[in-house]
């Protein structure tokens, strides 16, 4: 065999040409080109397990003839456990916990917010504090992946601690409607953006085998995040006020940010290269991830709703504001084995397949329970079932990223992924709140409109599948 030698460039393939007939099977592109002689050449070198070649649709079972280039890169050189990894994870826990953890509660604030200090504006206009939450939660993707692949996440994680905490410090100070745009609008969740990007980042890079395990870990920091945090907040309102629920949060975010900073990292030493806009376009050139970003838009603009209206809803039905201030914490808590249950089957049985199956249930949860839910039992089993089947998107989204990409462009693509996410996240809940003040405070419009748009990228989700390994009953 011919000596192995090491490709410079980082957009370059992993092999020489002359090695690339020794490549295995499942490093080898989908996309191929016509030699002179008609023969097809390979175009790109993108790690995507091939299904055809490899019956569980996995990199993880193949046999290597020669020492990959770069051994970050080598499925066998991933740790896949072990202190320092396991550390990692916690730490991006914390750093969910303290991020999506606190989107995920976004419902108490919608009701809070609409019954006291705005309640002279309506339900859309209100709820465009939640949705600029989420859209700043996301958008910096882009921005802050490409920082990461050049610097590592250390100061990410610095910048977003400090934004995180000085927005919700300042929020309890405000008493108008712009006030509160900017401190918990704006400011706060730049911070968590910042947080949330390298947390997920590094933890791909410790992990190849059981990723959707540990991804699903970290991801139940979000789900614990939002059923301690939505409490913690109505229980010391109910006891000190607004302002100093939101100091308490600020304070306990603080704690849980110093630990994360101390443990997160990555096990790649970070790669600059310079910042050029082609790099966050060319990968929507790949079908699979054009499919997986366009259903995870689709999906989006649904699933939130539910997070932000519940408690509004089942108070009109008829439920006690007491009780319905739990529903958001019930739905939380169940999400906590809605994102590692569906994380550890996904590693078996295939992310794709996964994914396809969790978001079809969370639909018909919308169309079959929610939409007709009248009373307290029908809406908090809504609520525990939704939890589960929700929960399993935010760590599956991520891990279907890393499994149709190159390990070093993670950060480049899973910004660009939730860049677009964002859009649908800020669209979603002013559109959901336009639809109640159109049915005089009914809530049958916005439940019809969550459940198309999360049934229609079900359907995407299934397209992108078919795009992989057509079809076949596979592992994908």
């Amino acid at each position: 065999m011919a000596e192995f030698t090491a490709v410079s460039s980082l957009d370059s393939t992993f092999y020489t040409a002359n090695e690339k007939q020794h490549r295995p099977p499942h490093l080898r592109s989908h996309s191929t080109s016509l030699s002179s002689k008609g023969d097809p050449q390979e175009t790109e070198a993108n790690i995507l397990p091939d299904t055809a070649d490899q019956p569980d649709s996995d990199v993880e079972k193949a046999s290597f003839d020669a020492k990959p280039a770069f051994a970050g890169f080598d499925p066998s050189s991933f740790p896949d456990g072990g202190l320092q990894a396991w550390l990692v994870v916690s730490g991006a826990f914390c750093c969910l916990f303290c991020s999506f953890g606190w989107v995920n509660c976004i419902g108490v604030f919608q009701a809070y917010y609409q019954t006291h200090q705005l309640s002279n504006y309506s339900p859309s206009t209100v709820s465009w504090i939640p949705s600029l939450t989420v859209f700043f939660m996301f958008a910096g993707g882009p921005i802050w992946g490409k920082y990461y692949d050049n610097n590592g996440p250390r100061y990410l994680l610095l910048v977003g601690s400090f934004l995180h905490v000085f927005g919700l410090m300042m929020a309890s100070l405000c008493t108008d409607y712009y006030q509160f745009i900017l401190a918990q609008g704006v400011c706060s969740p730049i911070g968590a953006s910042l947080i949330f990007y390298p947390a997920m980042s590094s933890t791909g890079t410790w992990f190849f085998k059981r990723r959707a395990l540990a991804f699903g870990i970290m991801a139940a920091g979000s789900s614990l995040g939002g059923v301690i945090l939505p409490i913690m907040v109505d229980r010391i309102i109910a006891r000190s006020g607004f302002p100093w629920a939101m100091r308490g949060v600020a304070f306990l975010l603080l704690a849980l940010l110093i630990y994360a900073n101390l443990t997160v990292r990555s096990r790649i030493p970070p790669s600059p290269k310079p910042w050029s806009l082609m790099e966050f376009i060319l990968p929507f050139r790949e079908l699979p991830f054009s499919l997986v970003v366009f259903a995870c838009f689709l999906f989006f603009a649904g699933m939130f709703l539910p997070f932000t209206f519940i408690i509004l809803s089942a108070q009109h039905d008829g439920m006690s504001e007491r009780l319905a201030a739990y529903l958001v914490p019930i739905l939380n808590a169940v999400s906590i084995f809605g994102r590692t249950i569906p994380g550890y089957i996904a590693d078996k049985s295939g992310r794709f397949n996964t994914m396809i199956v969790t978001c079809i249930l969370s639909t018909l949860l919308v169309l079959c329970l929610w939409l007709p839910a009248r009373g307290n039992i029908p809406y908090i089993l809504f609520a525990a079932f939704y939890g589960f089947s929700s929960g399993a998107f935010v760590s599956l989204a991520p891990a279907l990223v890393a499994q149709i990409s190159d390990i070093r462009q993670i950060g480049v693509r899973t910004g660009s992924l939730f860049a677009v996410v964002s859009v649908a996240a800020l669209m979603g809940n002013p559109i959901g709140g336009a639809l109640v003040s159109s049915e005089d405070g009914g809530y049958w419009g916005l439940q019809v409109f969550c459940g198309v748009m999360m049934g229609v990228g079900s359907v995407v989700f299934v397209a992108a599948r078919w795009s992989l390994a057509g079809w076949k009953i596979a592992k994908v």
